[in-house]
């Protein structure tokens, strides 16, 4: 079979030839469950468990006993953000995230509005900026918790994360960020942030493993655990640990550590190449800010062409999306484009194309060539 040319990284990433090598040994010869302390085979699982923790903790620059393993990232944003509102349970609480964040977020808070929680969900400008000066306006004296995402997984937009986690410091307000699209792919960094959601299958790691950052050195209350039933992961999170996806993990993060630096330039350069080239088709637009952004995405609209036709034709021989591979069944409009402010119709027939190891110049330029086709001849 001929696949198309793969242009939707950030739904998921390819295992790295390096991370299958490195997990194989854990699913037969060394097979042992890393919560059994007795022996040699618990004890060869838990040593690869905590040696894959180290090199996850050093992508991000945090300590390795404050990496939590979860499931993924949205069981890490449901750890964070429901975890903590148990945490304060009794307490009046106030919420702030804004209308741009992945589903897993916007979810997961109006679960805990159910439950009482008040939330201030901030908007965006047309490049998908938040305002810093709206944010702080937003702090109430019973805020809790800020959760903003580091980069957009639709626009690549990146926030000013810095910013962000000062504000927060200084208003003793816990700071959680999904970093999902950001990590292994720009360098990230853990001071002032309290809470940071990471996965392993966005960066060539296996699926069905991510991580919750919890920062140890504050006084302000920690995520409750919504997994009981050992005591596992400090106690955050039980279950037995995913043994071979978590080796994987660690391995995926060393590579992405010593790559990541040299493949963003290169990545951007043909980025930069795709939009010339596609924005040569007349009333086509850039969605987001081209001065804050991942260095491998770009999400394009395109005027006068059905949306649901514009991506089944591309997807005949380039692998794209309109957004979150969570809502690629949905026929809505992107809830991230129409917070940005885009009509109904252009975010219906917007697509975003993300980029990564495997692609190459030749892809770029047949990739152009095929858009501009298929447009056309949807025009006409």
């Amino acid at each position: 079979m001929n696949y198309p040319i793969y242009l939707d990284y950030n739904a998921t990433t390819p295992c790295a030839p390096e991370v299958i090598e490195a997990m194989l040994p854990y699913f037969g010869t060394h097979f042992g469950n890393a919560a059994s302390k007795s022996h040699p085979y618990g004890w060869m699982a838990e040593n690869a468990v905590e040696e894959a923790r180290e090199k996850i903790a050093h992508l991000i620059g945090a300590k390795a006993k404050e990496i939590i393993f979860t499931s993924g990232a949205t069981e890490a944003i449901n750890l964070g953000i429901k975890g903590t509102f148990e945490a304060y349970q009794g307490e009046k609480q106030h919420y702030i995230t804004a209308w741009t964040e992945h589903k897993a977020v916007l979810d997961t808070f109006a679960e805990i509005q159910k439950k009482g929680a008040e939330v201030t969900y901030l908007p965006v400008d047309s490049k998908g900026n938040i305002s810093m000066e709206e944010l702080e306006n937003s702090i109430l004296p019973h805020t809790k918790l800020i959760c903003l995402m580091w980069a957009n997984n639709e626009t690549g937009v990146i926030h000013p994360v810095e910013k962000i986690a000062d504000l927060a410091e200084s208003k003793n307000i816990i700071f959680f960020t999904d970093a999902v699209q950001a990590a292994g792919k720009i360098p990230v960094f853990t001071k002032g942030i309290h809470l940071m959601a990471i996965s392993a299958h966005k960066l060539y790691g296996p699926k069905g493993v991510g991580a919750l950052y919890v920062r140890h050195n504050h006084d302000l209350p920690k995520p409750l655990a919504q997994i009981h039933g050992g005591g596992h992961e400090k106690g955050m999170r039980s279950g037995t640990l995913n043994v071979p996806a978590i080796v994987g993990f660690g391995k995926a993060s060393e590579l992405r550590l010593a790559e990541m630096n040299a493949e963003a330039l290169r990545l951007e350069f043909l980025r930069n190449r795709l939009e010339k080239g596609v924005l040569e088709i007349p009333d086509t637009f850039l969605n987001g800010s081209q001065e804050f952004r991942l260095p491998h995405v770009t999400n394009i609209s395109y005027g006068e062409v059905e949306g649901e036709e514009l991506l089944k034709k591309v997807n005949q021989k380039v692998a794209v999306s309109s957004g979150s591979a969570c809502t690629s069944i949905s026929p809505k409009p992107s809830h991230v484009l129409q917070a940005m402010g885009l009509s109904s119709d252009l975010g219906r027939a917007s697509i975003r194309f993300s980029l990564g190891k495997n692609t190459s110049e030749t892809d770029i330029d047949l990739t152009i060539d095929w858009v501009k086709k298929v447009v056309l001849e949807l025009r006409k």
